[in-house]
């Protein structure tokens, strides 16, 4: 696999300073694991289910979904493209 470098002004111009911009897409990323985490254990919870009738059959669909979500893109990447494609918004917090 490929490493992509990147440009590190632009990431550093679409916030104030280049750690802000790594909170940021971090802060993302988790994000998108956490749907990514809910979107595999909604479709395995009925193979899950149904696991005692035929293991065979069953590991077959796992490996097929668990393949099929290796193939994605990493969500650090995913998070670093939405920032540097500025389709990414953020706020800060309130301060009280």
């Amino acid at each position: 696999m490929a490493i992509d470098t990147r440009d590190l002004e632009k990431l550093e111009s679409r916030t104030a300073n280049l750690y802000e911009s790594v909170v940021v897409a971090s802060k993302r990323s988790r994000q998108i694991n956490d749907l990514y985490k809910m979107e595999l254990s909604q479709r395995l919870e009925p193979i899950i289910a149904k696991e005692t009738e035929d293991d065979t059959i069953m590991n077959q669909d796992k490996l097929n979904i668990s393949l099929e979500f290796e193939k994605r893109s990493k969500p650090t990447i995913r998070s670093i493209h939405e920032l540097m494609d500025s389709k990414l918004n953020f706020r800060y917090k309130e301060q009280e």
